[in-house]
């Protein structure tokens, strides 16, 4: 098939731009005999066009039957080598086209499966892409490791704990607080409440396996009733301090006060409170109780108890309270003579009495307990300002076991 230099370049560009879609990735002109491209002079048009129509049959018939067999044929150095090729050699078509010599030479167009050399991104991007193309599983990516986190500090600490806390600073047992890591100390609720306080320590058994623990419910009707001594109060005004110990609110006395029963005087150390009172009659609690603990030369304890019920404001509370310090371990100093206790005591003074213990560790027994019959009066806004520091600071009542309770007639 004889083309013009016109009609031959544009069915070469024509060939070439399709090159890109084929499979095979380079293109190489070389002088082989798969496909000639005659080329004639712009003058021999007419006498070209006549002879590119006689041969039309013969060039479709040669290329329908040499196709299979250039398909077939590898492209390689050594195939390209055999073949035949024009006495002139290899021509560059660039350089061909550009010397205007389409019309002196047989120019040969050969298509190579040489792959052209890839950058080394395309090259690692094709081999990561090679796994997805054949239908393999995509490598797994790397988990991150997992950050490791401080543990968070428990930001729920038990109203108990802060208790047990506040109360190991100030006064009962507070002194060793700072030497035992860890430990629990007693609180009227719990892990360190009244059920376990005689496991706190070894001090404290007592509050577990007593015989004679305090307080008690008194049932008048198994009571012993008769006549019985009264109780000699010797009560002046005094000074002193009042102390947030941790458990309750405490005046600690100074000056000449003190009790006289059964033959013994007891010096007046201190009074404190509890709500609700820790003593009952028949199974009734007070409002509120004051505990006036006395001491005697022998180091015998005798505890007065006075109930608190709500009415008109109560004088001796009204001072104390004036005084109170608001955090654990707190003290503050009291006008001399500004308590006078026989304004806390109530006019019959007849009691029921028993032996007992303290009613908070280490639970000591043989205490000497007096507790008066009738109640004192204290204002409702009085008892309210203790329970906003103490909602509630009392044991729970223990068994009597037996013991005999007097009540004084």
């Amino acid at each position: 098939m004889r083309l013009t230099p016109v009609a031959s370049l544009c069915h070469l560009r024509a060939a070439t731009s399709a090159l890109p879609a084929l499979p095979w990735m380079g293109v190489w002109l070389c002088a082989l005999a798969l496909c000639t491209l005659p080329v004639a002079r712009a003058a021999d048009a007419p006498a070209a066009k006549a002879a590119d129509h006689a041969a039309a049959p013969a060039a479709k018939a040669a290329d329908h039957g040499a196709a299979p067999a250039a398909a077939k044929a590898p492209a390689t150095a050594a195939s390209t080598a055999a073949a035949p090729a024009s006495a002139e050699g290899v021509v560059d078509l660039k350089k061909a086209i550009r010397a205007n010599m389409l019309d002196k030479k047989n120019l040969t167009l050969v298509i190579t499966d040489k792959p052209e050399p890839k950058p080394a991104q395309a090259k690692a991007n094709e081999h990561a892409a090679a796994p997805a193309a054949h239908g393999a599983p995509a490598p797994a990516k790397a988990k991150p490791k997992p950050v490791a986190h401080a543990p968070a500090p428990n930001p729920k600490a038990s109203r108990d704990e802060i208790k047990a806390k506040a109360a190991a600073m100030a006064g009962h047992g507070g002194a060793d607080a700072g030497g035992h890591g860890g430990e629990v100390h007693w609180s009227y609720e719990g892990e360190g409440g009244p059920q376990n306080w005689g496991k706190l320590k070894p001090e404290f058994n007592v509050c577990a396996i007593g015989k004679r623990q305090a307080p008690i419910n008194i049932e008048v009707s198994a009571t012993l009733q008769g006549p019985a001594e009264p109780l000699q109060f010797n009560y002046n005004p005094s000074g002193g301090s009042v102390v947030n110990n941790g458990h309750t609110i405490q005046v600690d006395l100074q000056g000449d006060n003190s009790l006289t029963v059964r033959g013994t005087t007891y010096r007046l150390l201190q009074f404190h409170f509890h709500t609700p009172s820790e003593e009952q009659i028949n199974y009734r609690p007070a409002a509120m109780v004051a505990h006036l603990v006395h001491k005697s030369a022998d180091d015998q304890l005798a505890v007065v108890a006075v109930l608190l019920d709500p009415g008109q404001p109560n004088p001796v509370i009204n001072t104390v309270w004036t005084y109170m310090p608001l955090d654990a371990n707190d003290r503050v100093r009291l006008p001399l003579e500004s308590i006078d206790l026989n304004e806390l005591l109530p006019k019959d003074q007849r009691y029921y009495q028993f032996i007992g213990s303290l009613t908070t560790p280490p639970c000591t027994e043989n205490v000497l307990w007096n507790v008066l019959k009738q109640p004192v009066a204290l204002s409702k806004e009085q008892i309210r300002l203790f329970q906003q520091l103490y909602p509630a600071n009392a044991r729970p009542v223990q068994a009597v076991n037996g013991r005999p309770i007097r009540s004084a007639q």
